[in-house]
Parts: structure tokens; C-alpha cells; sequence
């Protein structure tokens, strides 16, 4: 009676198994199907792309795009007469302040140069600094430079 159960355990866990089989090579067929359309799809477009490039650089050429200017543009030659002198150019305009020239120049440091120092950092106060000095912010605070006494590390 053991041994009939059993055998139909295993027969159930072989159909089971089988069936899962076929359902993957189901979608692995599917997924193949899937990336050769695709493959085809990226290989005619890359073909467009190429056509369209070629059609570019043939509109783009500038024989053609001179002689269809002399055909439909009524253009004149560019006469010695029509260049101004240099001094006639107008001045220069002043420069910015600079307090304005710093902040175009660099907008980001002045936001960092007007940021202030944090009162603490986590849920441990900082200690005050010594009077008259002021913290860096590359030097290490004494809780994280100096391990604490009896501390294990793994």
C-alpha cells in the first residue's frame, strides 16, 4: 500500500516536472521568437539611419546648396564697402561688480560659502570647540579618531 503511494508520488512529481519542463521551453521558444523580431527590427532601422545619413550628406553639400542659392536667391557679391572700421564698433559694456562676477562665476561655492556648521550630527551632541578656533571639517572628531576602551572589533 506504502510502495503504491509512493509510486504515485513520484509518478505525480515526474508529470509535474515535465509539464514545468515544457512550459520553459515554451517561453524560452517564445523569448527566441521575440529577440529575433527585434533583431530584425534594430538591423532595418540601423539600415534607415544609414539611407537617411547618406541623404544628409547629399543635401548638405555645399556645391548644391550654392548652386541652388544662385538659382533662387537674388544675392550680390559682398562689396569691400559694406565691412566697418574697428573704431567704429561700440565701447564695451562695463564690467560687473565683484560681488556679482564671483556668484556668475562660481553660483555653487557661494551657496557653500554661505552654509553654516551643523550644531551635531546623529543623536550625540557635538562638544564645543576650544574658544577661538574653529573646527575643520576634514580634521576627525575625537569620537571617531580614538577607539573606545574595551571595544571588540570582529
Amino acid at each position: 500500500m506504502i510502495l503504491r503511494l509512493l509510486n504515485l508520488i513520484v509518478i505525480g512529481a515526474l508529470v509535474l516536472a515535465a509539464a514545468y519542463v515544457y512550459r520553459i521551453k515554451f517561453d524560452s521558444a517564445a523569448q527566441a521568437e521575440k529577440l529575433a523580431r527585434l533583431r530584425s527590427e534594430v538591423r532595418h532601422e540601423r539600415d534607415e539611419i544609414a539611407a537617411l545619413r547618406a541623404q544628409w550628406g547629399e543635401l548638405d553639400n555645399p556645391d548644391r546648396i550654392e548652386a541652388l542659392a544662385k538659382r533662387y536667391l537674388q544675392l550680390k557679391s559682398i562689396a569691400p564697402t559694406q565691412f566697418d572700421a574697428l573704431d567704429h564698433l561700440p565701447d564695451r559694456p562695463p564690467p560687473p561688480p565683484e560681488a556679482e562676477r564671483a556668484e556668475s562665476r562660481d553660483p555653487i561655492g557661494g551657496i557653500i560659502e554661505d552654509l553654516q556648521e551643523p550644531t551635531s550630527t546623529g543623536s550625540i551632541p557635538a562638544a564645543a570647540p576650544p574658544s577661538g578656533t574653529v573646527p575643520s571639517a576634514n580634521a576627525p572628531s575625537s569620537a571617531t579618531s580614538q577607539p573606545a576602551s574595551g571595544a571588540h572589533h570582529p
